[in-house]
């Protein structure tokens, strides 16, 4: 029988971030970030669904969901800081 020897594992240990990398968009070629969320299972089929009978993508349809909330001059009046702190427990949009 013959014997075939495999190389060593790599022992590069790569932390999530950097086994991601950083993709570019198609768009503008700013890089992009991942972000991941947990969804009720009938909130992402109705996404899913709606999305494909749009012919649209799914991240693509939630990052401009995300851009029109969350628009880039946004300025919270009266704030002294422009940094957001989160309340707990709050989850909506």
């Amino acid at each position: 029988m013959k014997k075939i020897s495999f190389a060593a594992k790599p022992s590069n240990h790569l932390s999530p971030e950097d086994w991601i990398g950083d993709k570019v968009s198609t768009g503008g070629g700013e890089p992009m970030k991942r972000l991941t969320i947990d969804v009720p299972r009938h909130l992402h089929k109705r996404i899913k669904s709606q999305c494909a009978m749009r012919g649209e993508n799914m991240a693509d349809e939630i990052r401009k969901l995300l851009e029109t909330h969350f628009p880039e001059d946004y300025h919270q009046e009266g704030a002294e800081n422009t940094t957001a702190t989160p309340t707990p427990g709050n989850t909506t949009l």
